[in-house]
């Protein structure tokens, strides 16, 4: 399956989706924080990253908007408790949006859609 790339600063969400995402066959990076995900997204070159918007140390929309800048084509998937984000400007440099859920079949949704698009992109472009 794919490298997927979490990042959220809640350890229990951290462990449940990696667990369920690791049971569908993808390989999961876990981390904590926003700092660390510059520090570490091109090393791990993720397939796909699942960012929490509300991290403790940096702003997930602004957070965004960096992969953005280094990674362009790789799909972000914005996963938060809170929907009005949604109606968020810098939102739109999102993939997917994802409310936060003990049920994971919409964020899996997301994930697979998001690697069709970009599979299908590399085909044709």
């Amino acid at each position: 399956m794919a490298k997927v790339l979490l990042v959220d600063d809640e350890e229990y969400i951290r462990l449940l989706y990696s667990q369920e995402l690791s049971e569908e066959g993808h390989r999961v990076t876990t981390l904590a924080s926003g700092h660390n995900l510059l520090r570490r997204i091109d090393s791990v070159q993720p397939e796909v990253v699942v960012l929490d918007i509300r991290l403790v140390d940096y702003d997930g929309l602004e957070l965004l908007q960096d992969i953005r800048n280094r990674h362009r084509d790789l799909p972000v998937i914005l996963c938060t408790a809170y929907d009005t984000y949604k109606y968020d400007q810098k939102s739109i440099a999102a993939d997917y949006y994802v409310i936060k859920s003990f049920d994971l079949s919409e964020l899996k949704l997301a994930i697979r859609k998001a690697l069709e698009a970009d599979a299908s992109i590399r085909l044709t472009g």
